[in-house]
């Protein structure tokens, strides 16, 4: 089976194929015969696509992990995710069984793929970081499918971007693509997506920017381009393009309950991109700046507390003793309204400014103090590369090191206690045993179970402390059961089912 085709295994269910053809057949029944020609989009699609398809490129990632015998979301021979019961789990469990040879305990090799576009002609590509995370071989492919091996410049994980290197066939001039400026983006503006969806390659969908300046807290610095192009797996890394064909945004994320495209997309803005491109290329890492204070939102009460109208600014919580605020003057209390000439509207406004000012330069931040503005010179510092850069008004005290009880399948568990649901915002009414730490490339985290997670019952029975979960998943291990069916509430008490493999 291939990777293309084991990808949409897991997409698409049996039971939803036959519903899912009926209603493209009928959408594309209803647009043959009533929709206007305009509907189409553009007629500059086509010549965009042609001019900068080139500069395109497949990203094929090789991982040494340890060998599973169920499941592996990253390799692309992995056998599709099956709810427990299925009629169609224990065809394809003796189906990857047999074709593994049922050998396991030892390393092996995981192929993972994603998009990438060329912005010189030196050989110096754009992606995704979560595209190359821990590989052990990075390969570029052309659009002609030329293979290159490829380099690391250097990643920033709060963005989620990476900067490769390789070297170009000499004779063969590379194509490659310019940034333009996402901040003149408008609303309904068509832009186009280019990729490796679902391993496809050269894949060109089209669609419009559905909304600026998203904030889906993700990282410290969300203000994605939301778009309704096609984007579905593998397109991670892949450039958006305007009409012009310059690159607006890096495609990262989508919103999906199957897996596939659903028209919520969203992109990292050029804007975010550009200058964290130039750092990586320059120094191989990020240099962010620094103002040293805790931040929080400025609520009405708060602002009709504290004199202000409208709401606005970044309330300052606390201010770091050795960051470049304390010797400025800034102190708690005072809500930031303006920094180096640019509005703050919201705490994040705030983070973002901040993180893209040069580190060492000194500018203006005009504070409101007791109803009056008053203007602050900050010389800025360089955040530390293992620094909170989110607004941390819960996070006054020092937090202390997570309490792990129990560890299984992948998950820190612990007993949930006063401070931990203070620290987690957990409500009095959830009870179960908290999660406080996911290992990366585990079930669990591919299944989006993240600290703070509570779960309630294990197979239908309740669970109150690590040694409850770690027992009721050995009995299911003894009963030979592959799965253990969790239901997990957030902090709010909102529930829903996991099921995670057990081998």
């Amino acid at each position: 089976m291939s990777a293309a085709l084991a990808a949409f295994s897991s997409v698409i269910r049996p039971s939803r194929v036959r519903p899912l053809l009926m209603a493209l057949c009928l959408g594309a029944s209803a647009a043959f015969v009533s929709a206007p020609a305009s509907a189409r989009g553009p007629e500059g699609i086509a010549d965009v696509a042609e001019k900068v398809i080139d500069a395109v490129v497949n990203i094929s990632t090789t991982q040494t992990v340890e060998a599973k015998t169920s499941d592996d979301s990253k390799g692309g021979g992995a056998a599709p995710k099956l709810p427990p019961g299925s009629p169609f789990e224990e065809f394809f469990d003796d189906f990857f069984k047999n074709r593994r040879g049922e050998k396991g305990g030892g390393p092996r090799k995981t192929n993972s793929l994603g998009s990438g576009f060329i912005i010189d002609a030196s050989g110096i590509v754009v992606t995704n970081n979560h595209v190359i995370a821990d590989s052990d071989e990075i390969n570029v492919i052309l659009n002609d499918g030329t293979k290159f091996k490829a380099t690391l410049v250097g990643v920033d994980k709060k963005t989620d971007l990476a900067v490769l290197k390789f070297t170009p066939p000499a004779g063969k001039p590379l194509t490659t693509v310019k940034f333009g400026d996402s901040d003149k983006l408008r609303l309904g503006e068509w832009v186009i997506a280019i990729g490796n969806p679902f391993s496809l390659g050269g894949t060109v969908t089209a669609g419009i920017v559905s909304a600026r300046n998203r904030d889906i807290n993700s990282g410290p610095y969300d203000s994605y381009i939301q778009t309704d192009a096609a984007i579905n797996r593998g397109n991670s890394g892949g450039p958006l393009f305007n009409l012009n064909g310059e690159v607006i945004g890096v495609n990262t994320l989508i919103i999906s309950p199957s897996g596939g495209s659903i028209g919520i997309g969203f992109a990292v803005p050029s804007k975010t991109v550009a200058p964290v491109v130039d750092q990586l290329r320059q120094f191989g890492e990020l240099r962010r700046g620094w103002l040293g204070v805790r931040i929080q939102q400025v609520t009405d009460e708060i602002a009709d507390s504290l004199g202000i109208k409208p709401a606005r600014g970044a309330l300052v919580a606390g201010v770091d003793d050795k960051g470049p605020a304390k010797p400025a003057g800034i102190e708690a209390g005072d809500v930031v309204v303006k920094f180096d000439g640019r509005d703050i509207k919201e705490p994040k406004d705030l983070s973002r400014i901040v993180a893209d000012t040069a580190v060492g330069k000194t500018v203006d931040v005009v504070v409101i103090r007791k109803g009056k503005e008053e203007t602050k010179q900050v010389t800025l510092g360089r955040l530390a590369d293992d620094a909170k850069a989110e607004p941390a008004s819960a996070k006054s005290q020092p937090e202390p090191d997570k309490p792990v009880t129990q560890k299984a399948l992948g998950l820190d568990l612990a007993a949930l206690s006063k401070d931990l649901r203070s620290r987690y915002k957990i409500k009095d009414s959830v009870k179960g045993v908290l999660i406080v730490g996911v290992d990366d490339g585990s079930d669990a985290a591919d299944k989006r179970l993240s600290a703070g997670d509570v779960i309630v019952e294990v197979q239908q029975e309740p669970v109150s402390s690590g040694a409850d979960f770690k027992k009721r998943i050995d009995q299911l291990r003894k009963d030979g059961k592959k799965a253990a069916l969790l239901q997990v509430a957030n902090g709010n008490g909102e529930l829903r089912f996991v099921a995670l493999s057990l081998q």
